[in-house]
């Protein structure tokens, strides 16, 4: 594995283009100069139109959906760059999917986040550099360093500015499930706020059953933290848990916005004031209407990849 490159080239894959051009800007550098399209059979075609020659070459590429194509896309590129003598190549992925697929929930399961972790490193990525991912030992899956970003040291500044018009005892952080929790504390503990968890079953996946609640939530505004949202039942069924307990406001935020079908439609019908996501997948049509506010990654990803070439430590990103 290289150790440096001579100087920092950002590129990006189909997924997330406009974060890639806000990492390249903060940076004070030009994107790079790459076409991915598909042949007629559907095939990936990658064409990098720059020298990449001894370069630290950064490879922008969420693995949201269509998840397939962009992975094989992200792993196509990575193929391309090391054939091209790039210096070192870095996967920036801001959102990696997968990342559920995390263990044997039943017998003969696979584990597709370890086999993603493979792909990448087979296909010659040097590092790894991500955000929240599903759960924190999947960094473990990777033989390659992996700098895991934190998405609470952004979404937490935005609830602090607005619980300022709001009396600090009427606040509560809430973690949807237990999975959470660690999340959700650290939160709470920027916002100076008690924490209470959702107790939930899940009789199948992405349908989910509220059971309880742990904490105290009556007559409070409460603070809903989780690493994602996909359909959207997890949340609102938690959202309605807490209403019906008592809690006097709900707002809800989280990491990375998959938003399934119907997401939108549970959202914009549910009692939640305001749902506010990362822009580690692209916004969706239809997000404002459903009372959902997007906050940028580029310049804490753009502040780790400046860390990453000048061998610093990316950890103070993460207070």
């Amino acid at each position: 594995m290289n150790i440096h490159g001579k100087d920092i080239k950002i590129f990006t894959g189909n997924s997330n283009p406009k974060v890639a051009k806000e990492i390249a800007e903060a940076l004070g550098l030009p994107l790079g100069k790459s076409t991915v399209t598909s042949f007629a059979d559907g095939e990936i075609s990658v064409s990098i139109e720059e020298t990449v020659r001894g370069s630290d070459v950064f490879v922008v590429q969420s693995t949201c959906g269509p998840v397939n194509n962009h992975l094989m896309e992200l792993l196509i590129m990575i193929d391309a760059f090391k054939r091209a003598s790039a210096g070192r190549v870095t996967a920036v992925i801001p959102y990696y999917g997968y990342a559920r697929q995390d263990r044997k929930a039943k017998a003969r399961d696979p584990i597709s986040a370890k086999l993603c972790a493979d792909l990448i490193s087979a296909a010659g990525a040097d590092r790894v550099l991500t955000m929240d991912l599903h759960a924190a030992q999947i960094q473990g899956f990777f033989n390659i360093p992996v700098d895991h970003l934190l998405g609470v040291p952004i979404l937490a500044p935005y609830f602090i500015e607005k619980a300022k018009t709001m009396d600090p005892g009427e606040l509560v952080v809430v973690s949807p499930d237990l999975g959470s929790v660690t999340r959700a504390r650290k939160f709470a503990e920027r916002l100076g706020a008690p924490l209470a968890i959702v107790d939930k079953r899940r009789p199948r996946a992405n349908v989910c059953e509220v059971m309880n609640i742990i904490g105290e939530v009556k007559g409070k505004r409460a603070f809903l933290v989780d690493d994602m949202v996909d359909t959207a039942g997890s949340i609102v069924n938690a959202a309605a848990a807490l209403t019906e307990f008592g809690a006097t406001e709900v707002y809800a935020c989280a990491t990375h916005g998959v938003l399934s079908d119907p997401a939108l439609e549970r959202i914009k019908n549910s009692c939640i004031q305001e749902m506010v996501l990362l822009d580690t997948i692209p916004e969706k049509t239809g997000a404002k209407e459903a009372r959902i506010t997007m906050l940028p990654v580029a310049t804490v990803f753009a502040e780790a990849i400046a860390r990453i070439y000048a061998d610093k430590p990316v950890s103070p990103l993460f207070t």
